[in-house]
């Protein structure tokens, strides 16, 4: 139960466990976002960001643990119940996953169409009102061939609201963006949450745009959640001195490394130990030289 004052959790992930094979790509995963919250995951490459959200959204089965959305455990749900739970969640994939043979509009209606019983008339005022939303309904008529990388993760999301969702997933929102491009997806992120009252669930290893939009964060490496807090101790963890890092257990060294970017830590130091250079070579090869990781463009 929630403490007295606090929300229920919307998602409440329990000790996940997801399997490959023999690959453990989730090792018991375990947090709670808020109803309301944006919550931002994130993780390099291979951490087990992506499969976490899968699993969320009901394409993975797992192996093992608890995913609970709206109360609910989604583990065991046939299709057809699990595509009444679906109803009630948006995503924006990181394409954008657009038709190309329907323009926005008939994008947006598409959701509409296939699971209400609604006149094409109201579909036709909702279309508008959610490409409106985004700032796209002048382009209606256009297809995805027409318009920009941005215009279509845009229309992508105007899809993903048609429904009123009570959350919304988001794969990747900036990958692939300019940096102006990216700015305005993450403002458009926070608008909607604020104005729709939705909760948002963010998987990224996009800083920039993770410290602008976040109010809780989770850091995932290989398949471990190391830590879930608010963005405020995640911001101290980045500016720590080195001289404060040098007293942080492993983990704690390794999320500070993530934040800044830096080119030496734990997470180079593993890479370093992976034999790489023997295994090509049969010898030790001297290293690249790294070089000082760029400063964050946005606050």
């Amino acid at each position: 139960m929630a403490e007295p004052g606090t929300k229920e959790p919307i998602v409440r992930c329990t000790e996940v466990v997801k399997r490959f094979g023999s690959q453990t790509v989730l090792k018991g995963v375990t947090f709670d976002v808020a109803e309301g919250e944006i919550m931002v995951i994130m993780g390099g490459s291979g951490s087990g960001k992506s499969t976490m959200l899968r699993s969320m959204i009901g394409t993975h089965t797992i192996n093992s643990g608890s995913i609970e959305l709206f109360g609910t455990s989604i583990c065991g749900l046939c299709e057809e119940e699990l595509n009444e739970v679906r109803k009630k969640f948006g995503i924006l994939f990181q394409s954008g996953a657009l038709f190309n043979s329907m323009t926005l509009a008939e994008n947006v209606a598409l959701p509409l169409q296939e699971h209400t019983d609604l006149d094409q008339e109201i579909i036709d005022i909702q279309v508008k009102i959610k490409l409106e939303l985004v700032g796209l309904r002048e382009h209606a008529d256009k297809y995805p061939a027409q318009i920009s990388g941005g215009m279509k993760k845009r229309a992508g999301l105007a899809r993903a609201l048609a429904l009123d969702p009570k959350i919304l997933f988001y794969d990747e929102p900036s990958a692939g963006l300019d940096p102006v491009t990216s700015a305005e997806i993450d403002q458009l992120i926070i608008a909607l949450t604020k104005q729709l009252g939705v909760t948002s669930v963010v998987v990224t290893h996009e800083m920039d745009s993770a410290f602008t939009i976040a109010d809780r964060m989770a850091m995932l490496d290989q398949g471990r959640m190391l830590c879930v807090q608010e963005r405020a101790w995640f911001e101290n963890l980045r500016d720590s001195t080195s001289e404060e890092a040098r007293t942080m257990d492993e983990d704690h060294r390794l999320v500070r490394q993530f934040l800044r970017g830096d080119p030496d830590g734990p997470l180079t130091a593993r890479r370093d130990d992976s034999g790489y250079e023997n295994d090509l070579f049969g010898m030790t090869t001297d290293r690249v030289t790294r070089t000082p990781s760029v400063e964050p463009t946005r606050g």
